[in-house]
């Protein structure tokens, strides 16, 4: 079982500063990526911001949980949100999301095992460790997305 650092790096890896499974990270991603192509939509895929505001979503609720606030997420409200309409608008979200990011991990390295082996919200959604390590793995899945539809760009 992990480590409470260990949970909470391996969160960083995929979010903010890992280069290890997919050599890069949302925070590289989202910071690089042009805004044409971050808002484009390729086919029936969602576009990058669209992940982007999806992924920040479940840190933000999964987030408030963890700070001893209620569960408001729904994932019928997942990809509910309005395209940014300038770059200002999106560097804005993207600072949010980043520093929500930062926030998660730094909150999980201070827990305890018993904490992280705490129900999460109510005992039917599982313990805190399962829903942060379903959280890391969400993110993966969408970070794989948002490099395939950039190679799409290309």
């Amino acid at each position: 079982m992990e480590t409470p650092l260990q949970l909470a790096n391996r969160f960083r890896e995929v979010y903010l500063n890992g280069e290890w499974v997919v050599y890069t990270n949302y925070k590289t991603q989202l910071s690089e990526t042009p805004r044409g192509i971050l808002t484009k939509k390729w086919e029936d895929l969602n576009s990058i911001e669209s992940i982007a505001f999806h992924i920040h979503y479940y840190v933000h609720g999964v987030l408030n949980v963890l700070e001893g606030g209620t569960l408001d997420i729904s994932d019928k409200y997942s990809f509910d949100f309005p395209p940014t309409k300038s770059e200002e608008e999106w560097k804005s979200f993207l600072t949010t999301f980043i520093e929500d990011c930062e926030k998660f991990a730094d909150i999980i390295e201070k827990m305890s095992d018993e904490d992280l082996d705490g129900d999460f919200s109510e005992n039917k959604y599982g313990s805190k460790r399962k829903n942060i390590n379903a959280l890391i793995e969400h993110g993966y899945y969408h970070l794989g997305q948002i490099i395939l539809i950039k190679k799409l760009a290309k």
